[in-house]
């Protein structure tokens, strides 16, 4: 490859990126890359407790020598405006028209149990966020997507897994694979791609919850290396689907998993 040829040292440098659920593990990881390959961001959280790895992030976005900006907007996406809040706060902070160049949908929660110790309070918390919170993002962004736009989902090896016990997560995760199937239809006649990576588990604070033989039997299981999968893996790969190199890619799920067999039980890895 010549010199003119080479790659752009900040290939998404100018583009815009909303990330969900940024406060920690995947969601912290992926802002972070996006901003490190240019993007300014816009990054939302829902918890007081959040509150300080989101500024702990922040700080480490400005400090990036591409310098890129980066607001945090602290909003429940499992409620019916809350979509809109976040692009009423977009506008507020950005001179002109906005455009919203990239959104990766990664806020979600988890119920665990069996399915007749299940409740509607239980499918409303994991599918209000999971599901329907994706949707009216989504929906709320798409108006302001330009030409060859990028929607990731962030979905789950549970989606085409037989785990016991999450029943309520594999089959909103699954939802979440059908809409980006269908809306890389909808919505790529102008060069815009919808894909979902699917992480298998990483290290993080849910992870440290699990018994030892529990990690141990599901690195046993992964092909590459028997062992567990990183953010930053998890990260490159989102902000591979986010670039240009990614223009030929849509309507895809990619496991992002080290190839581990589904024979594992429980979700292990954090949002």
């Amino acid at each position: 490859m010549s010199s003119a040829d080479a790659l752009p040292a900040f290939p998404l440098k100018g583009k815009l990126a909303i990330v969900t659920g940024a406060s920690r593990g995947i969601g912290f990881g992926i802002a972070y890359e996006l901003a490190r390959r240019g993007a300014d961001l816009c990054v939302t959280y829902v918890s007081d407790r959040s509150k300080s790895t989101i500024a702990e992030l922040q700080d480490k976005i400005r400090k990036l020598p591409n310098s890129p900006s980066v607001t945090a907007l602290q909003v429940n996406l499992s409620t019916l405006n809350a979509a809109q809040e976040v692009i009423a706060h977009l506008k507020g902070q950005r001179k002109g028209d906005l455009t919203i160049d990239i959104l990766v949908n990664n806020a979600g929660v988890e119920a665990n149990g069996r399915v007749g110790d299940l409740t509607v309070e239980d499918y409303n918390t994991v599918f209000d966020l999971n599901v329907r919170g994706v949707f009216l993002m989504t929906q709320a962004v798409v108006p302001f997507l330009p030409p060859k736009g990028r929607i990731i989902n962030i979905s789950s090896i549970g989606a085409r897994a037989k785990f016991g016990n999450v029943s309520l997560y594999i089959a909103s995760k699954a939802a979440v694979e059908g809409f980006t199937r269908s809306w890389a239809a909808d919505l790529g006649e102008n060069g815009t791609t919808v894909n979902a990576v699917a992480p298998g588990p990483v290290p993080s604070d849910m992870l440290n919850r699990f018994p030892a033989e529990m990690i141990e039997g599901q690195k046993q299981a992964t092909p590459v290396e028997k062992r567990l999968g990183s953010v930053e893996e998890i990260a490159n790969i989102v902000a591979w689907l986010a670039s240009p190199e990614a223009s030929w890619v849509t309507g895809q799920t990619i496991s992002a998993s080290g190839g581990v067999r589904n024979v594992l039980v429980g979700i292990l890895h954090s949002r």
